[in-house]
């Protein structure tokens, strides 16, 4: 019997309807001729209550619901789930669906109402922006459909028990994959950059056209052919090209949700994308204590895979970050000139006085570029007009901050080590933009 009565809810309008009549029966204290009406009422409400019940209990199968989750969520971006509700009764009903969502997303008052036909079927569609990576686990998918009296509801469970994988932002990868084969990225907001010179890895001869460099010109093909002619050359290729992820404290700040970390792992994850369709080689790792989570750069076919997998397990504890630790392992393990874009984070200048020998010590044998951030919630102190003593503390602070930050890009201009200040959204763009600079320069 309790297991029958266990999908039986009683709703809200049931109440009000109670709470009416009690009203009612108050006043007929008052005047006593309403106390037959009123008797007729709580007849009525008995009535349509088991009316209801009937109606929605009758039926073996009500309403079937069913869940369409992604194989992987795209940290960081919306993604979407899709709801399928499949209503058998012979009559319309009002449903409302809570689904159990992941515990990570604190959503406590998660619901979704519609009303569905008779005997038909409906897609619904909800989004979801994962923060963190790792496992994502949802619970059982809850119908409560009600008939249009509304007193009384049934519910109904279906969608059990699921996981789904966060995986580094992939939908980022998406968006600029064919633009890296198509060199289009600059439609994206990212700057062009003039070639001022090329390798000397020779690709063929052919006629000189309105834009060639005349210092190409080769001057005997020109005597055989009556035309001008001109060498072409190849860009260089196959170049290591590193992203290394600081997993110290300085990372665990969050902006809008994200971590500076897992901007950093989705910028990593990009970058790699771009550069083996550059024809370059993808590697990663990642320090703090000890240098881990290493894959070595080179250009494979399961090469973004490895990657993926490899950034989907970074973890951290978010420990003070052993830069001595770092130098030692690159000058030990990778011998080849290689382009290392460190994602890390200083605040200040003696925080980088600290690390600067050792990153002295990795730009000697290889083209280092350190990426930092902006303190983007500091934007507000500082634009803001400050009227009260303590808001112009504030804001001369922050002002400090941010100068600070500049003046750390003009120390590490001083020893030939480049870098980019960004803010946390701009990191993937700025990135890919250095890199098709360096490419462009052929600085590497």
């Amino acid at each position: 019997m309790l297991k029958r009565l266990k999908p039986f809810y009683i709703q809200n309008r049931f109440f009000y309807a109670c709470l009416g009549i009690i009203l009612l029966f108050i006043v007929s204290f008052i005047f006593p001729r309403l106390f037959n009406i009123v008797k007729l009422l709580v007849l009525l409400l008995v009535a349509l209550t088991i009316l209801d019940t009937l109606l929605l209990f009758m039926a073996k199968r009500g309403v079937v619901g069913n869940r369409l989750l992604p194989e992987k969520f795209s940290n960081g971006d919306q993604n979407a789930i899709e709801l399928t509700l499949e209503n058998f009764y012979t009559f319309p009903v009002n449903v409302r669906v809570i689904d159990e969502i992941p515990e990570q997303f604190q959503v406590r008052n998660f619901n979704i109402e519609r009303r569905l036909k008779a005997s038909s079927v409906s897609k619904l569609q909800y989004e979801l922006r994962p923060v963190e990576r790792g496992e994502y686990h949802f619970g059982k998918l809850n119908i409560y459909a009600s008939s249009v009296f509304g007193l009384v509801a049934r519910r109904f469970v279906s969608a059990e028990n699921k996981m789904v994988p966060t995986y580094p932002s992939f939908m980022q990868l998406r968006k600029y994959d064919l633009l890296a084969i198509s060199n289009n990225l600059h439609q994206y907001g990212i700057k062009k950059i003039r070639k001022i010179g090329h390798t000397m890895e020779f690709e063929q001869i052919k006629e000189y056209v309105l834009g060639d460099d005349l210092r190409t010109i080769n001057w005997k093909a020109t005597a055989k052919t009556n035309q001008l002619m001109v060498n072409q050359f190849q860009d260089e290729k196959s170049q290591p090209v590193y992203s290394v992820i600081d997993k110290g404290r300085v990372m665990k700040m969050p902006f809008d949700g994200l971590t500076l970390l897992d901007y950093a792992i989705n910028a990593s994850l990009v970058i790699s994308n771009v550069a083996l369709k550059k024809q370059d080689k993808a590697g990663i790792l990642a320090f703090s204590k000890k240098v881990e989570n290493i894959v070595v750069a080179e250009r494979r076919t399961s090469q973004m895979n490895l990657v993926l997998e490899t950034l989907y397990n970074v973890r951290t504890d978010y420990f003070e970050s052993d830069y001595g630790r770092l130098y030692a392992d690159v000058k030990r393990n990778i011998n080849q000139r290689s382009l290392m874009l460190l994602y890390t984070n200083f605040e200040t200048l003696d925080g980088l006085h600290r690390q600067l020998p050792y990153l002295k010590g990795i730009a000697k044998n290889h083209l280092l570029v350190v990426i930092f951030f902006k303190n983007t919630e500091l934007n507000t102190l500082i634009e803001d007009k400050a009227e009260t003593v303590q808001q112009a503390y504030d804001k001369v602070i922050a002002e400090k901050f941010a100068y600070e930050k500049r003046l750390i890009v003009s120390e590490l201009q001083k020893y030939g080590i480049q870098s980019i200040l960004t803010a946390p959204e701009d990191l993937t763009i700025n990135t890919i933009n250095k890199y098709l600079e360096i490419k462009a320069r052929g600085l590497l």
